[in-house]
């Protein structure tokens, strides 16, 4: 008789991994608190890894499905200075290994790849508990529950199955995101279009910086990062969009309109994204019946890896299942090999910041992609 298989959370992880264990005849359930695929957006592109997420989808039998969701041109990469002088230009070519695809239609596929009746919307879960011999209890706001053999908590960074392994918690980076969006950019927003290119664009200084991608529509999706302190950001208030505005754009006076249009000019509220991580080396001991993949397993600063190691982590625990004797010997061989990778990935990552706001921004960026500033 199956085992019964829990999977909180429908995000990239949790979908790989009831996919890929779909894919090799296990059933599993999901439980989501959104109330439908639609409940929100998704957020904006994705590059998504050879060596990490394009193998999860090849596990998932969906890279068919994924090539035809890459936007074209998306891997442009851009960096300017705060006066909008080029600095540095790569077009795509189409021989990287990074293509970009919207996150929202990545998840659909995922999603309609499943059994009917896979996922349980508006399921938020209000409590986790242990019934012994590797069994745990899952309450939820709804007023149902839900008994499994194994629990796995893709839940993100604010996970309620994490304590049941493990009491590290967030703590905050010292960096936030502001996430902006211009419309119809090509028409009413041509400069600052022109400026971000085709795919990605990096403007970056000390302690801060104005990052921006090019999305299907004549979109352009901005990040503009600002190294400050909780209290900081306290002191905005997000839902005036005219003073948040004007309080971010105030960081970078003195840099080129066509920049801080992305932050002035955006069609959008602004949105705070503070980051928070988990210590680089969090793990845990191997406790019976739970286990946890993607941000609820190793948070990290945002470089690119995040969605495609959620991918790969769910599609390695799936096949681990698959593959051996009896769930716990699964567990620990993923586990191992998960804490491993999530190490270095957040060591990487941690560089990957000083890269773009150290002290040497925007130079070492350039250094990172072989260039040297023109003279």
């Amino acid at each position: 008789m199956q085992k019964s298989i829990t999977i909180i959370g429908a995000g990239l992880g949790g979908l790989m991994l009831a996919r890929v264990l779909h894919v090799h005849g296990i059933t599993s359930t999901i439980y989501e608190a959104e109330a439908s695929p639609t409940a929100r957006t998704q957020g904006g592109m994705l590059d998504i890894h050879e060596e990490n997420g394009q193998r999860a989808l090849k596990d998932a039998g969906l890279f068919d499905e994924f090539t035809k969701l890459v936007h074209p041109g998306g891997q442009q990469s851009r960096v300017l200075d705060m006066n909008g002088k080029v600095l540095f230009d790569h077009p795509d070519d189409g021989t990287g290994g990074r293509p970009e695809v919207p996150r929202g239609e990545l998840r659909r596929i995922l999603i309609e790849s499943l059994p009917d009746g896979a996922i349980r919307w508006d399921h938020k879960v209000t409590s986790v508990s242990a019934l012994g011999s590797g069994q745990h209890l899952v309450k939820f706001a709804n007023g149902t529950t839900a008994a499994a053999d194994l629990l796995v908590g893709a839940d993100g960074a604010w996970s309620k199955v994490r304590p049941l392994i493990s009491s590290a918690k967030p703590v905050y980076s010292g960096i936030s995101f502001i996430e902006t969006y211009l419309h119809d950019a090509d028409t009413n927003h041509k400069q600052t279009a022109d400026a971000v290119g085709g795919g990605s664009l990096f403007a970056v200084a000390p302690g801060k910086g104005i990052q921006a991608h090019r999305e299907p529509g004549q979109v352009v999706h901005a990040y503009i990062a600002l190294k400050r302190s909780e209290e900081w950001f306290e002191r905005i208030d997000f839902s005036d969009r005219a003073a948040a505005c004007a309080a971010i754009a105030g960081e970078f006076d003195g840099w080129t309109p066509e920049l801080t249009a992305l932050i002035t000019r955006a069609d959008t509220v602004p949105v705070l994204r503070m980051l928070h991580t988990l210590p680089a080396d969090h793990h845990w001991d191997r406790i019976p019946g739970v286990t946890l993949v993607g941000d609820a397993a190793h948070l990290m600063i945002p470089s690119g890896e995040g969605a495609n190691l959620a991918m790969y982590d769910g599609a390695e625990l799936g096949k681990a299942i698959a593959h051996e004797n009896d769930i716990e010997t699964a567990l620990s061989v993923y586990e191992r090999e998960l804490f491993a990778r999530s190490a270095a990935a957040a060591v990487d990552a941690t560089g990957t910041m000083d890269v773009l706001f150290g002290a040497d921004a925007p130079q070492s960026l350039l250094d990172f992609f072989g260039m040297n500033v023109p003279s």
